[in-house]
């Protein structure tokens, strides 16, 4: 998410209020969560109310005003809280206050799963449903057309997912794919595990294997992974025996390719140089 000088003040401002707002006894993050994401998609389809929230010729109190008039009793007091704080803010466009405010959502979502434990399950979900969308482009086109209605890509997602991925999970995937307005939701997939990743202040590796590693295996792995990078690394494996045997490793941009195929590949390139 790129976001300009003034949306990240007002990004920094907003999320500052969340984390006040979700350390407060008796707030559910997941209900915070939800109810942002909810904000969101209203100010997605209601074009005028985006650009009148975001209008910074007008007041904070005015703009505020205007938030809580039509969200209070629609949606929880400490979300509208959080929301008072997005809303009163200068945002350099209405696109990205929505961006903002979805961060937002994420974020409580994902602090949800924290407190229950379940953010190692959420991480790993989440990389295999991007791996399965990356797998799978006729998927990925369906969740991305700009023409399919958001019902039946909400569906979709369900139908596939469900029951098998916690709620948060599918809830954070629901939210990409309705959002992905014709973009791809590959990328945005990628960012979610890495979000969820950063939870526990790690970055993914992106382990290709051709064939199983075992947890021995993986933890050893791990432990240089995380020597040669100097900080802990969350490790997502996944097979392709196409690999002809060996392992690529992918973090951030940088790849180490120490398979059978990477070595053959180039072997020729020198060969042909």
């Amino acid at each position: 998410m790129t976001l300009h000088a003034a949306s990240r003040e007002a990004l920094d401002l907003a999320e500052n209020r969340l984390g006040e707002v979700l350390a407060a006894a008796g707030t559910d993050p997941a209900t915070v969560g939800d109810e942002l994401l909810s904000v969101v998609a209203l100010l997605d389809r209601e074009i005028g109310l985006r650009r009148a929230v975001a209008d910074g010729s007008a007041s904070s109190e005015a703009r505020i005003g205007l938030v809580r008039g039509i969200l209070a009793g629609k949606v929880s007091e400490p979300a509208l809280q959080v929301l008072d704080t997005v809303a009163g803010s200068r945002w350099s466009s209405p696109r990205e206050l929505t961006d903002g405010l979805e961060a937002l959502g994420r974020s409580a979502l994902l602090t949800s799963a924290e407190k229950s434990g379940n953010i190692d399950a959420v991480e790993d979900q989440l990389f295999r449903v991007s791996r399965i969308v990356a797998g799978e482009p006729e998927l990925e086109r369906a969740l991305s057309d700009l023409s399919a209605p958001a019902d039946a890509k909400r569906t979709l997602v369900r139908n596939l997912f469900a029951d098998k991925v916690d709620v948060v999970t599918e809830t954070l995937v629901e939210q990409v794919v309705l959002r992905a307005k014709g973009r791809g939701v590959g990328n945005a997939l990628e960012q979610l595990v890495k979000l969820a990743a950063e939870r526990r202040d790690r970055s993914v590796a992106q382990v290709t294997s051709a064939s199983e590693l075992s947890e021995e295996q993986q933890a050893r792995l791990g432990e240089k992974l995380n020597a040669l990078y100097g900080r802990q690394l969350a490790l997502h494996v996944e097979i392709d025996p196409r690999l002809g045997g060996g392992l690529v490793v992918r973090v951030g941009d940088e790849v180490i390719d120490g398979s059978t195929a990477g070595r053959i590949d180039a072997l020729r390139r020198r060969l042909a140089g």
